[in-house]
C-alpha cells in the first residue's frame, strides 16, 4: 500500500511524524511519501516538497503569495498523478488540503482520510459541505469536535490528542543547562512561533521582558525552519547578553523552564503538556486580523481555553500585547499562587484530550 499525506506546517510535520511512525509500526512495508517536513522525513516519509514553501499566516499574507500557494497546489496534484498512492491523508492546512481533496475525489480512485480536523466550528461552518462531499474519514483530536460534526450529521471518530504521547514519552535532557552554557538562574521560555513573518512581530514583543527580569535568564526556541542569523538580527544590543538561541529543542527547552511567553498556536497546547505555566500572546497584520475577528466565532484563540471553556491562560492580542500588560502577566505566572492555579488546570485538560495513542489508532484504522 502506498500513502501520500500533506501537512503545510511545522505542528502538522510533527503529526505528521508521528503519524508515519506509527504507520511504519502497523505496516513495516507501506511506502509513504510527503508534502511535509524535516520531522516526516525523519520519521521514515519520502519528503517531495517542503512546507516552508506554502506556510503563510493571515489573510493580507495569503493574498499577498496567492500566485506562490496556487502553483504550489498545481505542483502537489502533479505529484499525486505521478506517486500514484492508494490513500490520500491530509493533516489539517484546511485552504490547501479542500482543493486537493475536491481535485482527487473528481479524479482519482483513492480513499481520502483527514487526520486532525480544520477549525470549522470556528470559522466557515459551511466547509462542512466539502467534508460530507470529499472527505471518506475524518480523525478529530479535540473532545469538542465530535460533537460539532454531530450537529451537521456527520460522523466522525475522536481518537485523543497526539501531543499526549510526545510529551509524556519525551527523554528528559539531564545536562541542558551545561550543554548550552545557561546558567543556574531560572528560565524563562520565548516561543514566538515558526513562520518568519510571526517571529519578526513577536519575538520584539517577548523580548522587551528580558531587562525587566535580570534574574532570569531567557532562551529563545528557534525553530529549524529558520535560520540562527535570523533570529540575532532580531535581539538589540541591551538584551543579547541575556539571551540564548536553541534551535530544533523546543521541548527541551520547556523541561527545564520556570515560564513561557508563547504565540497562539499549538506552542501554547505544548507549553501546557510540559505544565509550564505561560502568557499566550499574539498580533497579526492588522487588515488580517480585523478581517478575522469579523469572521471568527470563538471566545479564545489558545487551544488551552478553548479546550477548557474558559480562561486558563492570559492571552495577550493585538494593542493588548505591549510592554506594560506582558510584564505585569509575567510577574503574575512567577508567583506561586498563580503558578498552581494554573499547574492544576493544566492537569484538568490532560483529562479532557482522552489519554495516550492518538497516532497508533489512526494508523490501525487506516489499515483497517
Amino acid at each position: 500500500m502506498k500513502y501520500f499525506i500533506i501537512a503545510g506546517e511545522a505542528s502538522g510535520d510533527l503529526h505528521g511524524s508521528n503519524l508515519v511512525k506509527a504507520m511504519k509500526q502497523e505496516q513495516p512495508n507501506a511506502e509513504i511519501v510527503c508534502w511535509g517536513g524535516d520531522l516526516m522525513e525523519t520519521a521514515g516519509a519520502k519528503l517531495l516538497q517542503h512546507y516552508s514553501r506554502t506556510s503563510f499566516m493571515g489573510f493580507f499574507e495569503v493574498i499577498q503569495n496567492l500566485k506562490t500557494i496556487l502553483n504550489a497546489i498545481k505542483d502537489c496534484k502533479k505529484d499525486i498523478e505521478q506517486e500514484q498512492p492508494n490513500v490520500l491523508i491530509l493533516i489539517d492546512f484546511p485552504g490547501f488540503n479542500f482543493r486537493i481533496a475536491e481535485w482527487a475525489k473528481k479524479n482519482l480512485n483513492l480513499k481520502i482520510i483527514y487526520y486532525i480536523s480544520p477549525q470549522l466550528w470556528a470559522w466557515k461552518e459551511g466547509r462542512i459541505k466539502k467534508i460530507k462531499r470529499d472527505i471518506d474519514r475524518l480523525f478529530v483530536i479535540l473532545p469538542f469536535e465530535k460533537d460539532f460534526y454531530k450537529k451537521h450529521q456527520y460522523e466522525v471518530e475522536f481518537v485523543g490528542h497526539p501531543l499526549l504521547d510526545v510529551t509524556e514519552d519525551y527523554p528528559k535532557s539531564i545536562n541542558f543547562k551545561t550543554d548550552h552554557q545557561l546558567d543556574e538562574r531560572k528560565i524563562i521560555a520565548l516561543l514566538p512561533g515558526s513562520r518568519k513573518q510571526e517571529i519578526e512581530k513577536m519575538l520584539g514583543e517577548m523580548l522587551q521582558m528580558v531587562t525587566l527580569f535580570p534574574n532570569f535568564q531567557f532562551v529563545i526556541a528557534a525553530a529549524p525552519s529558520q535560520t540562527l542569523d535570523f533570529y540575532k538580527t532580531l535581539i538589540p544590543l541591551t538584551a543579547i547578553n541575556n539571551v540564548k538561541i536553541i534551535a530544533n529543542q523546543t521541548y527541551d527547552i520547556l523541561q527545564h523552564s520556570h515560564a513561557a511567553l508563547v504565540t497562539s498556536g499549538t506552542a501554547t497546547l505544548e507549553t501546557a503538556l510540559f505544565e509550564v505555566p505561560q502568557v499566550v500572546c499574539y498580533k497579526g497584520n492588522p487588515i488580517s486580523y480585523h478581517i478575522a475577528k469579523r469572521l471568527v466565532n470563538i471566545k479564545y484563540i489558545s487551544l488551552v481555553n478553548l479546550i477548557m471553556d474558559k480562561l486558563v491562560v492570559t492571552e495577550l492580542i493585538q494593542s493588548d500585547l505591549n510592554i506594560e500588560n506582558i510584564k505585569v502577566e509575567l510577574e503574575k505566572i512567577l508567583l506561586d499562587n498563580n503558578r498552581k492555579e494554573m499547574i492544576t488546570n493544566y492537569g484538568l485538560l490532560k483529562q479532557k484530550l482522552g489519554g495516550k495513542g492518538a497516532s497508533k489508532r489512526v494508523a490501525k484504522a487506516i489499515f483497517e
